[in-house]
């Protein structure tokens, strides 16, 4: 059923199944690809909602829901006194009262987000009905960044037909959904998160990061070319496990021929695997040529940097992209 990078992604995830949460449990879409998730033993599935409702939105659409998808009823779950009591320590500081903490946690994306938190669940995906900003928020203010990282960016995972570029046609965009104009420290963690998401996701490469710019070893010179300069001249003085170099044009980075003339010193020229966009304009713009022009699985927006992953989904979705969705999320909670 499925093949290349999310073929591995999905047999990955059968090998260590994870519990992911689907708050959007009146959709039909998210109702077909839970019921092909727990046929395939992707994911354990908990689906927040109604059972009879659930089944009735199934009944109509001709399926009959899978026996062992869990169903939650917010109103009866044993927890929802824990989870008021823990969203209003979380938040106490930010203005949110008992009564408040009662009043989100009937969202089902909020109720949702906090069994994440509670470690009742491993991840979440959301976003079919509802906005990125709705699906996002919680997770912001409820699981936060992870240690070391302010950041919390959006990647995606683009697959060419092209196998002799990037990682046997893989590669990592980043920010392609999230922080419009990062500054040199955003941008740090975006680089970092990213390198972070191909280990999880990628196993049989090394990251070879390309700090992108229009701009390859000096060819140009202006301040946002500094900035890209800086970041990789910053993680290259770490000890690092992956080869970064910077600033390199989007040809010179996975081109081998043009590699060889305008960087043939570099590690990374000709055959970078994570493309590190210089703002959220070219990376949106970017990962939608290649995946219209070229043919190319496009994945996500996935997000990275958060303690725990909640990913979103776009409202125009297919059932094959939330299955892709949650795969993606369960592997990137093997990693916690």
């Amino acid at each position: 059923m499925y093949s290349g990078i999310l073929n591995e992604i999905v047999t990955m995830a059968k090998k260590n199944k994870k519990k992911i949460v689907l708050p959007e449990s009146s959709d039909i879409r998210v109702l077909k690809a839970a019921n092909i998730i727990a046929k395939e033993n992707i994911a354990d599935i908990i689906l927040i909602g109604k059972e009879k409702e659930i089944e009735n939105v199934a009944t109509k659409n001709n399926f009959i829901m899978e026996k062992n998808i869990e169903i939650i009823d917010v109103e009866n779950y044993s927890k929802k006194d824990e989870y008021v009591d823990m969203l209003y320590n979380l938040r106490k500081d930010k203005g949110v009262t008992l009564q408040k903490a009662q009043e989100l946690l009937k969202d089902y994306v909020y109720f949702a987000t906090m069994m994440v938190k509670a470690k009742d669940a491993d991840g979440m995906v959301s976003g079919a009905i509802h906005s990125t900003a709705d699906t996002l928020r919680p997770a912001l203010q409820i699981i936060k960044a992870k240690p070391g990282i302010k950041t919390v960016s959006a990647f995606f995972l683009m697959e060419t037909p092209k196998k002799e570029l990037g990682s046997n046609g893989v590669f990592i965009f980043a920010d392609c959904g999230l922080v419009e104009f990062p500054t040199e420290e955003q941008s740090y963690d975006i680089t970092k998160a990213s390198v972070e998401s191909f280990k999880a996701l990628v196993k049989n490469d090394k990251p070879r990061v390309a700090m992108l710019s229009y701009s390859t070893k000096g060819s140009a010179k202006n301040e946002n070319i500094d900035k890209v300069i800086n970041v990789t001249n910053r993680i290259k003085s770490e000890n690092i496990d992956f080869d970064i170099d910077g600033e390199l044009q989007l040809d010179a980075a996975i081109i081998k021929e043009v590699a060889e003339l305008k960087a043939p010193n570099s590690t990374v020229a000709g055959r970078a695997n994570i493309l590190i966009f210089p703002d959220l304009q070219a990376g949106n713009i970017g990962y939608k040529l290649v995946q219209r022009f070229g043919d190319a699985l496009a994945l996500g927006p996935i997000t990275q940097g958060l303690n725990m992953p909640v990913n979103d989904l776009s409202r125009g979705c297919s059932v094959d992209d939330i299955v892709g969705a949650v795969a993606i999320t369960a592997l990137q909670a093997q990693e916690k």
